[in-house]
């Protein structure tokens, strides 16, 4: 971008509707102009901060008019921390705009015929509704600019989220409306007892600091999971916080902690330490019990991930004698959901510990007609597999954001399972995978499920059966 363009203040924008990633749209002499933090029918002036020979990125300076659709943001860190993005938009028009993207998306990428997208499953909370958050220990709180123009002394010591693109930037919060049970009241007595005893909070920079990451995991049957991660191996400074925590919250069901000096935050490799209660949380849905450990993914929202494997179990249409492959099975979850209502399920994971994850829910559950696999998924799903095992019936694929692999994609088409069911938190991979699979398969139903209110994050599950 030009030196000229940088800077420039447009005038009167008129935000005509919301794009991909929560960016709102506004068009200026022939050229889109993307603004954050904005809703349709917004008409405001914006700064360029960044801009290409098509586009222009902007924030916005001053407001004219302010759209019959905006609302007032319920939480005080909205526009600074990364999270809720469109908690200042009403409820109804985020879920009409992400089904609209899942439109968008296919029309654009998947170029196969396909029927009109279902409309979106909301979710029943629209705050509170996240049984799983990370927070960041950081001795470089966020000011704001109204903070360092005062020429106060602020401690910089913060227990909260990064700032986006920041990242050795931490927003101090106070109260997060993602999470709901006892989630604010360990991070504020944790954050308010380290700095009583003047513990130290981590440098990601230099990588020092005793405090570095507090995770906290719920459960719809109010069991608790709480992670502290430290940075230093500091035996007594370690002792002294979790019994603290142990102490102020009785009811926390698994009280856990990990030593962590590496330069990252994952602790997959490293062990961790069970202080008090037991090493796992329990789930519950229809009866069966998902045991989740704290490597253990699980999705982030129980009560729409209910919604969101009744629609893949429905579309699956399994009446008892299917073998279904489910793969990217992660813990089991789905493949476990639906083996009553088929003659054998085998999931597929690259992660190790979540396949013993797997193989465990079964057990737990007195289900024996799973079975499971570790290893990378166009390594495994080969023809020796395919030999070893029946030949599916339905496969049920929920890869990660980046979608399947073209190795795995080739693998579904020579495999030609009647009927695909496909399970992505992204439209975009999805529809680009699902245009690959096109050569021999054919959209049938498309639904969008809403996972994370106040984000244009979207699930999609999309029904695909074989040409005839």
């Amino acid at each position: 971008m030009s030196r000229k363009m940088k800077n420039k203040v447009i005038t009167n924008l008129e935000i005509e509707r919301i794009a991909s990633e929560g960016k709102c749209v506004g068009h200026h002499e022939g050229k889109v102009v993307f603004v954050n933090q904005v809703a349709p029918g917004d008409v405001v002036d914006v700064r360029i901060t960044r801009g290409k020979s098509s586009f222009m990125e902007g924030e916005a300076v001053h407001f004219h008019e302010y759209s019959k659709d905006r609302i007032e943001p319920f939480c005080s860190h909205f526009g600074t921390c990364g999270g809720c993005k469109w908690q200042h938009i009403n409820y109804d028009l985020q879920k009409n705009y992400k089904r609209q993207q899942v439109v968008d998306q296919f029309e654009r990428i998947a170029k196969v015929p396909i029927p009109e997208v279902l409309p979106i499953l909301g979710s029943g909370k629209t705050q509170y509704y996240r049984n799983k958050l990370d927070f960041t220990f950081s001795n470089k709180k966020w000011l704001t600019l109204d903070q360092i123009r005062s020429g106060e002394e602020f401690d910089r010591n913060a227990l909260g989220f990064h700032i986006p693109k920041m990242f050795d930037k931490i927003i101090d919060i106070e109260h997060c409306y993602l999470q709901g049970g006892i989630s604010n009241e360990v991070r504020n007595e944790l954050r308010a007892f380290a700095l009583e005893n003047k513990l130290s909070f981590y440098d990601i920079r230099e990588q020092v600091g005793l405090l570095r990451n507090l995770i906290i995991r719920t459960t719809s049957t109010d069991q608790v999971m709480v992670i502290v991660q430290f940075g230093e191996n500091d035996s007594a400074g370690i002792e002294l916080v979790m019994e603290f925590l142990n102490n102020k919250f009785p009811d926390i069901t698994s009280l856990l902690y990990v030593i962590n000096t590496k330069g990252n935050e994952t602790f997959h490799d490293l062990e961790l330490v069970t202080f008090a209660g037991q090493d796992y949380i329990e789930e519950e849905m229809e009866g069966l019990k998902f045991r989740i450990g704290p490597k253990s993914f699980y999705q982030t929202n129980s009560e729409q991930a209910y919604e969101l494997y009744k629609v893949a179990r429905e579309f699956a249409q399994l009446k008892g004698d299917e073998v279904v492959y489910d793969l990217y099975t992660g813990t089991g979850t789905i493949a476990n959901f639906v083996a009553k209502k088929a003659k054998q399920v085998i999931g597929v994971e690259y992660v190790e510990a979540a396949i013993e994850d797997a193989k465990l829910n079964s057990q737990i559950n007195g289900i024996d007609n799973t079975l499971f696999y570790a290893g990378d998924m166009k390594d495994v799903l080969n023809e020796e597999f395919i030999e070893k095992h029946a030949a599916p019936d339905v496969i049920i694929t929920d890869p990660p954001r980046a979608g399947m692999h073209e190795d795995v994609i080739n693998m579904l088409l020579r495999l030609a399972a009647p009927t695909i069911v496909y399970v992505s938190c992204n439209p975009a991979t999805q529809a680009r995978d699902i245009a690959l699979l096109g050569e021999k398969y054919q959209v049938e139903r498309i639904q969008p499920v809403d996972m994370f209110p106040q984000t244009y994050h979207v699930e999609n599950v999309v029904r695909l059966t074989l040409k005839s």
